[in-house]
């Protein structure tokens, strides 16, 4: 009989590196990113087209306008520059220190003028935080849903402001991250990332409650399973250890003014002075009153902008999503609205709650793909005349 021949067998492949699985969830958002970077080119064309016909300089409207004006003088000048004004004094103490420190790093290393980093910074980070959002989408409903999603963030109402040197990019970079953290079970990352959100926007709250939240309802059921304390410390350390990280950023930078003004409530103080407090919706309620009795179709366009994000939070609930999505969609919201500061800002400030745009995405999903990509072409180019029209029709920086 001829002599079998023996074969050695197969070497399992080796495990992937953290690279390696880096590079495969890039090259699977890839599709995500080009959609999203085409509706943020589609916005700057827009923009670059009307700012030529009213003689303006589409650079200096996205580099040099409202905060980031204050964003650049942190980062040139540092902390302690101060403005009269009828009712006080407006502190640049209420601008959070990580972007003014990434565009005076950058301006250090590069060729590029602050503003100019500071544009850098939040065009980066917006392919991040498209990347983030991609990442959730795709885990829950699947590749198709995360690419829609991406694709609406990209053309929310006020998605102008992603191309300008502002914090909300990448606040919502670290936030999508931070929430993917978590629902993967990467607990210390998740709290690494929301120390550097609250090193970015007082909202990073959002993010923490995102992770504690979360956290109790895992330990209440350990416990009442019957674990002990030594128990849930050593199955539950680095869930812990993330919990604990979550809120040092916000802690240190409210600690850091406290020190600087010779108060514990100096933050606090500096942001009164600017208007904005907590006043559990009070001054919402007259704004929407004062609309109602000034232009009751403004008013009643207002209540329904209102109904809508109520609306598409309940639908988030009753679709299933994840614990960390619905808190932190949840306290975006609330935190925008129960504020007493200006209430033009507030759709830019909700933008980062991108869990409201996933009910219309899966929506959007079971249409035929011909119409749901012409709704979503007609909201991109909506959301580019708008923001050209914001840009240009708002008065000066």
């Amino acid at each position: 009989m001829p002599e079998l021949t023996r074969t050695a067998p197969t070497a399992p492949p080796p495990p992937a590196t953290r690279r390696d699985r880096a590079a495969a969830s890039l090259r699977a958002a890839a599709p995500a990113l080009l959609a999203y970077a085409s509706v943020r080119l589609l916005g700057l064309l827009v923009l670059g087209v009307a700012a030529a016909g009213a003689g303006k300089s589409p650079h200096t409207l996205l580099s040099a306008r409202w905060d980031s004006l204050w964003y650049a003088r942190v980062a040139t000048q540092g902390y302690g520059y101060e403005v009269q004004v009828a009712d006080g004094v407006h502190s640049n103490l209420a601008f959070f220190p990580l972007l003014p420190a990434l565009e005076r790093g950058i301006s250090e290393v590069l060729p590029l003028s602050v503003p100019d980093a500071g544009l850098l910074v939040s065009w980066l980070a917006s392919l991040f935080a498209a990347w983030g959002i991609y990442a959730i989408g795709a885990r829950l409903h699947g590749r198709r849903a995360g690419v829609v999603l991406t694709v609406l963030w990209g053309a929310y109402p006020t998605a102008f402001v992603q191309s300008m040197a502002y914090t909300e990019t990448l606040f919502t970079a670290l936030a999508a991250w931070a929430v993917y953290a978590v629902l993967t079970d990467r607990w210390v990352w998740a709290g690494a990332l929301a120390t550097l959100a609250g090193l970015t926007r007082p909202s990073a709250a959002a993010v923490v409650a995102a992770i504690w939240i979360p956290a109790a309802v895992v330990l209440v059921r350990a416990y009442r399973s019957g674990a002990r304390p030594g128990d849930l410390l050593r199955e539950h350390g680095r869930m812990l250890a993330g919990v604990l990280l979550a809120p040092l950023g916000w802690l240190s930078y409210v600690l850091y003014v406290a020190v600087r003004n010779g108060s514990p409530f100096a933050y606090f103080e500096v942001q009164r002075q600017w208007g904005n407090g907590v006043d559990g919706g009070r001054a919402l309620a007259g704004f929407v009153w004062q609309n109602l009795t000034a232009n009751v179709f403004a008013g009643l366009g207002l209540c329904a902008a209102l109904a809508l994000v109520v609306w598409l939070l309940w639908l988030g609930v009753r679709q299933g999503q994840p614990l960390p999505l619905v808190v932190y969609a949840t306290a975006m919201v609330v935190i925008s609205l129960v504020g007493s500061g200006y209430f033009g800002s507030r759709p830019r400030l909700m933008m980062p709650a991108f869990p409201l745009l996933l009910p219309p995405a899966l929506a959007l999903l079971r249409l035929r793909a011909s119409r749901a990509a012409l709704i979503l072409a007609t909201a991109a180019l909506a959301s580019a005349a708008y923001g050209a029209w914001t840009l240009l029709g708002s008065g000066p920086p």
